[in-house]
């Protein structure tokens, strides 16, 4: 899984290399498909059927969201404009194992309020990972996560939420990030070595509802505020909780089975406006 992690972590830093005003989501998409047909991996997002029979099946290979699309948003050629946000989410299977990341990212300079919604969902994130060293149930977790965007007036997504991982990019438990229901229940799990989940907290600036849209899979924020989503896949092992998504070490480097240096050497800069 920590190969399929590198391939998911290596896709983030080439759209990192491109985001702009100007370059398309559809860009954004066609550079990551290519770069798992690189490494030799399956996008997992590709062809996702719909949860809901006779709905179409996920078109590509991330889910590309702009300002106050939330989660799911289909890949398009329409330009990211000066000001934009996007959260670009995918995952690959390397392997038989599955890896799943997604980040927001600014196109070009953004409002300071946005910032400080990216700011904090990403530290929201980076709360699980350090309570997940010191607690025992998620359930300890997910309302410290819930708390911290609360206190700095913002809204946790309640309808979307995080998930097990492994061979499949779904599977038991589902990782929400706010103390739900089924977390005060029967569906709260300890967090104890062989657990593999992918964390996911998606943060709205103003209310926590959301809409789909009429291509049955992009969500957005009922008010149109803007969202923001960061998510690691995140492994417990007998050393303490371990991300999968992050960055490789040189030893990884040298054991991965793909040229790591030349992966996304292609990649052609896109000019402002085209």
């Amino acid at each position: 899984m920590r190969q399929a992690g590198i391939c998911v972590w290596q896709a983030h830093q080439l759209v990192r290399q491109m985001i702009a005003p100007g370059v398309t989501t559809a860009d954004i998409d066609d550079v990551i498909a290519e770069h798992f047909r690189f490494c030799g991996a399956e996008p997992l997002f590709k062809d996702y059927p719909h949860q809901n029979t006779g709905r179409p099946a996920f078109p590509a290979a991330t889910c590309t969201s702009i300002n106050e699309e939330v989660v799911h948003g289909i890949p398009t050629h329409r330009p990211l404009r000066e000001g934009d946000i996007v959260s670009v989410d995918t995952g690959c299977r390397l392997n038989g194992w599955c890896g799943d990341s997604a980040y927001t990212y600014p196109a070009g300079r953004i409002a300071p309020s946005v910032q400080r919604l990216l700011d904090v969902t990403i530290a929201t994130l980076d709360l699980a990972f350090e309570l997940m060293h010191t607690k025992t149930r998620w359930g300890q977790v997910a309302r410290e996560m819930a708390q911290l965007v609360r206190d700095n007036g913002f809204s946790t997504v309640e309808c979307f939420v995080g998930h097990g991982i492994g061979r499949q990019m779904h599977e038991e438990p589902q990782v929400p990030n706010f103390l739900s229901r089924s977390l005060r229940g029967s569906g709260d799990f300890r967090i104890e070595p062989g657990l593999v989940i992918a964390v996911e907290p998606m943060v709205n600036m103003g209310t926590k509802r959301v809409k789909m849209h009429h291509d049955h899979w992009t969500q957005s924020t009922l008010d149109r505020k803007p969202s923001a989503h960061f998510e690691h896949t995140i492994a417990v092992t007998n050393n303490g909780p371990v991300l999968l998504t992050a960055a490789p070490t040189p030893e990884e480097i040298a054991g991965l089975p793909w040229d790591f240096a030349s992966a996304g050497a292609a990649i052609k800069p896109v000019a402002s406006g085209h």
